[in-house]
């Protein structure tokens, strides 16, 4: 895939319209943070595409620049604050104690990336991505809460479409983080919100189950 603001718009198009789909097929109220995920993702890539247009000075620089702020207080302070209360808002009670752990961890990494942002923050085309740049206190301590904030409530969730969610993304943050460091907070967004379809394909089976009648006997 040749990543730009058209491709950024292509994935917001698709990503919506999965959590359209997805809020659509959430029979209960505790269902809807983590359907309304793959909304939030899709506005994430639109926002994405005023930073390319940005960059390229299609856009007025300051336009630009808010887009750049609102991109990554989304990948950075929102997700690590949402995971965990989206997916323990669908699981048993007796899962819920590990996600109440998981939201700690988040609001953590949620205030070590405030830290960071209020220092300053850059954004420049690299090739096909966009590197964003963040002075994070500890990187790599930070950077590993992350993925404990974002990854781990879907890994230690007890329904197994969502384990897989969060085992795909845990695999592919590992890959792009050995192909290239740089490119993970644009590219790793980006395959976090196409794989949010599995979300929408979770909550489907969910209401099937649901709704299946009972045979009589």
């Amino acid at each position: 895939m040749c990543f730009s603001a058209e491709a950024d718009l292509v994935a917001g198009v698709v990503v919506t319209g999965l959590g359209i789909d997805a809020v659509r097929h959430a029979d209960h109220r505790s269902e809807l943070p983590l359907a309304a995920l793959p909304l939030l993702l899709g506005a994430h890539q639109f926002v994405e595409a005023f930073v390319w247009w940005g960059l390229d000075g299609d856009v007025a620089y300051r336009v630009g620049r808010v887009a750049i702020w609102a991109y990554l207080v989304i990948a950075l302070v929102v997700l690590p604050l949402y995971a965990a209360p989206a997916v323990g808002a669908v699981e048993p009670k007796d899962r819920r104690r590990p996600m109440l752990l998981f939201g700690a961890v988040g609001v953590a990494v949620a205030a070590l990336m405030i830290e960071g942002l209020a220092r300053g923050v850059s954004a420049e085309i690299e090739g096909r991505h966009i590197d964003y740049g963040v002075d994070l206190w500890r990187r790599d301590p930070t950077v590993l809460l992350y993925v404990v904030a974002t990854c781990g409530p879907f890994l230690a969730a007890k329904q197994r479409r969502l384990v897989w969610f969060g085992a795909a993304n845990l695999f592919v943050f590992a890959i792009l983080a050995w192909i290239d460091e740089n490119a993970l907070v644009s590219l790793w967004c980006v395959w976090a919100a196409l794989a949010s379809g599995a979300i929408a394909a979770h909550l489907r089976s969910r209401r099937r189950v649901h709704h299946t009648p009972r045979v009589a006997t």
